[in-house]
């Protein structure tokens, strides 16, 4: 059973305490990984691309020359994919990327990633995370006072709005509930700092 150091906002230490083995030290499963990070950069995309077939292209509804008897090849009209500023034959046309995958790989994955943050060091358990104001500069202290780096993400057990308009101009700092947490925006950060009130919601869900 990993043991934390748990800190205060000042980056002193004021305790410790012992995490779930079921959701902080599991072996990462970087298939699951994989499927989630993937899954969730294809739900991402628009797919709003579009190209125009020869229906589609201004012109060229008159034929260029006669059926017979030019030496050229025949041709119905001068927006064939073959002519220079025809259609595309088979261009990409507006689609939906997205996807659903099994809620037991996406677990397996939120618990892998949590886990992976464990072994690197990267997770920083807090007393408790709150601002009396809309201020950065508590939260730039906070984060200067735990040792994140450029990149840093903030997780409580509920939605602040304080907090999230605080560290919402801090490039690279992302904040999150533990209800919306997610095993992309978990790898794509580097310190891990989270409540300990949002440590006992994320036991109580995945125990």
């Amino acid at each position: 059973m990993p043991k934390v150091t748990i800190y205060d906002m000042t980056g002193k230490s004021v305790g410790e305490r012992d995490l779930s083995d079921a959701i902080f030290a599991i072996e990462p499963n970087k298939f699951a990984l994989h499927a989630v990070v993937k899954n969730y950069l294809a739900n991402q995309r628009q797919g709003t691309q579009s190209t125009l077939t020869r229906t589609e292209v201004r012109g060229g509804g008159r034929k260029p020359w006669r059926q017979k008897g030019t030496g050229h090849a025949r041709q119905g009209s001068i927006r064939a994919p073959q002519w220079t500023h025809g259609g595309v034959a088979l261009g990409p046309k507006p689609r939906s990327y997205n996807y659903t995958l099994n809620k037991k790989v996406k677990v397996l994955a939120l618990k892998s990633a949590l886990s992976s943050k464990v072994l690197e060091n990267e997770l920083v358990v807090v007393d408790n995370i709150a601002v009396e104001d809309y201020k950065t500069k508590t939260v730039v202290a906070m984060l200067s006072a735990l040792g994140a780096g450029k990149k840093a993400m903030i997780v409580t057990a509920a939605p602040d709005a304080k907090l999230i308009g605080s560290a919402n101009n801090i490039p690279g700092v992302k904040t999150a509930v533990v209800g919306a947490l997610n095993a992309y925006d978990i790898l794509n950060t580097g310190k891990f700092i989270i409540s300990a009130e949002a440590v006992d919601k994320l036991e109580e869900v995945y125990k």
